[in-house]
């Protein structure tokens, strides 16, 4: 890699890519040394290694999710583009260099139909308005993308000539829909969806395999890095045949169903308390032809985990536990209840080394020793690292 640097009219405003100054050489030898220094004494006591950091070999348009909020200019102008750093100020952008080709000038154009049918846009100092944010979800695997308009209440004035213009204007879109948020939090999506045009969701790839991806449905934002990242904590499982593996936190199953796919003969079990990803995870075992061998249930991974483990006979009943947690890290009693059902491995996907930190503490302390530990770079640019640690039982 060369020391390249990027060049970005909005940078200063923006925010978004705090190291985009950085070479990005010296960004990936930054967060190697993170990780080091969160890791490294454990690491060193265990006799595991660290790894360098899986960067990429060119940087930008990684992001195949992107997203905008709508608000009112002057003169009945629409603007779209990025909250500056720390603040509800939009910064206009018609381009983004970390993004997909494909999605800016898809926002753009919702906001350039949100003119010219004159629906209003939300406005925060009284909760009013209709249209708040604009999303966007490109397959990197697949051509499909995903549109979805967020809206101050289910009312969408001329949604159906305005998804209409849409799609003729950007034939790459694969369906477009309405989602309902009428929350005052910081949150960009809330539950209720309603579509506007084609199925309702998209599909992408991964591993070889296939996912339906839907408005609130969780898939990683850069999805050629997450290929990188599953197929480490895949062989940091260990596979075989006949074995039985938990997936915590599952989402809509893409790690157990790339492990199910890959291994065959492995059996898995996901944990997941959203219904709907739930249901998703169901769909994408049956596309891939491996639900047979996978079962997805609904509930709290810690609830779920620590009743298995009072039950008699849990001890056991897992060969590998596979844990991707959101960034606040799991829970005491989530890894108190792993180390008692004692499989064999622990793989531990973590989208934030502070938190990974202070688990494997806990982990070690149940009986664990780390074996290795794999940094890759999902969000260049950024100080974001993610890290796949693989702990066997002593």
């Amino acid at each position: 890699m060369g020391y390249r640097t990027y060049d970005c009219p909005i940078e200063r405003d923006c925010g978004g890519c705090e190291l985009l100054s950085v070479p990005y050489p010296i960004q990936l030898r930054r967060k190697a040394e993170r990780v080091r220094e969160l890791l490294g004494a454990a690491a060193e006591a265990d006799g595991a290694t660290i790894d360098e950091v899986r960067g990429m070999e060119e940087p930008t348009g990684f992001r195949h999710k992107a997203a905008t909020p709508l608000v009112a200019g002057s003169r009945g102008k629409v603007l779209s583009g990025f909250y500056a750093a720390g603040s509800t100020r939009v910064v206009p952008a018609s381009a983004c260099l970390a993004e997909a080709p494909a999605a800016r000038p898809v926002l753009e154009s919702v906001a350039r139909g949100c003119e010219r049918l004159r629906i209003p846009t939300y406005r925060r100092r009284d909760a009013s308005g209709i249209v708040r944010y604009a999303v966007v979800r490109c397959g990197w695997a697949t051509d499909e993308l995903l549109l979805t308009i967020v809206t101050n209440g289910r009312e969408l004035p001329h949604a159906k000539q305005l998804a209409d213009e849409l799609m003729r204007a950007h034939p790459e879109i694969t369906s477009i829909v309405q989602n309902v948020n009428t929350s005052r939090t910081s949150a960009m999506l809330g539950r209720e969806c309603h579509t506007l045009a084609g199925p309702g969701h998209m599909r992408d790839g991964l591993l070889g395999c296939t996912f339906e991806i839907g408005p609130t449905a969780f898939y990683q934002t850069n999805p050629q890095q997450t290929e990188v990242l599953y197929q480490l904590a895949i062989d940091a499982a260990g596979l075989e045949g006949g074995m039985r593996m938990l997936d915590a936190y599952c989402g809509t199953g893409t790690i157990g169903i790339c492990a199910a796919a890959a291994t065959p003969g492995v059996e898995v079990v996901g944990v997941e308390k959203g219904h709907g990803a739930v249901a998703c995870a169901r769909r994408n075992a049956e596309a891939n032809k491996v639900a047979e061998r996978c079962e997805f249930v609904q509930a709290d991974a810690t609830s779920h985990l620590a009743a298995l483990a009072r039950r008699k006979g849990g001890k056991g009943s897992f060969d590998v536990v596979v844990l991707d947690p959101p960034r606040a890290g799991s829970t005491p009693e989530f890894l108190s209840a792993a180390a008692a059902i004692a499989p064999e491995r622990i793989v531990y996907v973590s989208c934030e080394p502070t938190t990974l930190a202070r688990d494997v503490a806990a982990l070690r302390r149940l009986g664990y020793r780390m074996r290795t530990v794999e940094p890759v770079d999902m969000f260049p640019h950024s100080k974001h690292i993610e890290v796949v640690a693989g702990l066997e039982r002593r």
